[in-house]
């Protein structure tokens, strides 16, 4: 059997020149969700850089000391990690990978490793996702649990220590 080998996962600040890369990963996570509109691609990008503007905005005023990660893999930028870590929670505000970096382990590696993170320092882990969304499945297999349904998200969390049985 060839298993292909782990890819190798490192993570750094984004900084300001990397506003593009990170709209790119954005509007790629927004693709499925806009192509059956009736939009010009011109007004799919200017609702996207609207949209975009309007969540990071709201990421950096509501979670001060959150940390913007750009995602690498295997030496390219391959998508964007937002964690706002407190005493007792890791949040995971946003995780997402370009669409050809997906499927290949990344977001279990980086999300197990965060459950690990989390049971060794006693903390809880909150997250939202869309119902539909296909990450829902490996949130539950990690030990999250819906705890409420917000608007168009479910609210996930998982207990300090490690998951509970339904």
């Amino acid at each position: 059997m060839n298993a292909r080998p782990a890819p190798e996962i490192l993570f750094r600040p984004a900084r300001d020149e990397d506003r593009p890369f990170l709209f790119r990963v954005y509007g790629s996570s927004r693709a499925e969700e806009l192509a059956p509109l009736p939009w010009t691609e011109e007004q799919k990008q200017a609702f996207l850089a609207q949209q975009f503007h309007a969540q990071d905005h709201h990421y950096r005023t509501y979670y001060v000391g959150a940390e913007f990660l750009i995602v690498s893999v295997d030496g390219r930028d391959a998508g964007r990690l937002y964690l706002h870590r407190t005493s007792d929670d890791i949040l995971v505000m946003d995780i997402a990978l370009l669409p050809w970096e997906q499927r290949r382990g990344v977001g279990t590696s980086i999300l197990s490793n965060l459950v690990a993170e989390a049971d060794r320092s006693g903390r809880t882990m909150s997250l939202h996702v869309e119902p539909h969304n296909p990450a829902l499945r490996l949130y539950k297999r990690l030990g999250f649990r819906i705890e409420e349904s917000v608007g168009v998200y479910l609210r996930l969390g998982r207990p300090a220590g490690g998951a509970v049985s339904d």
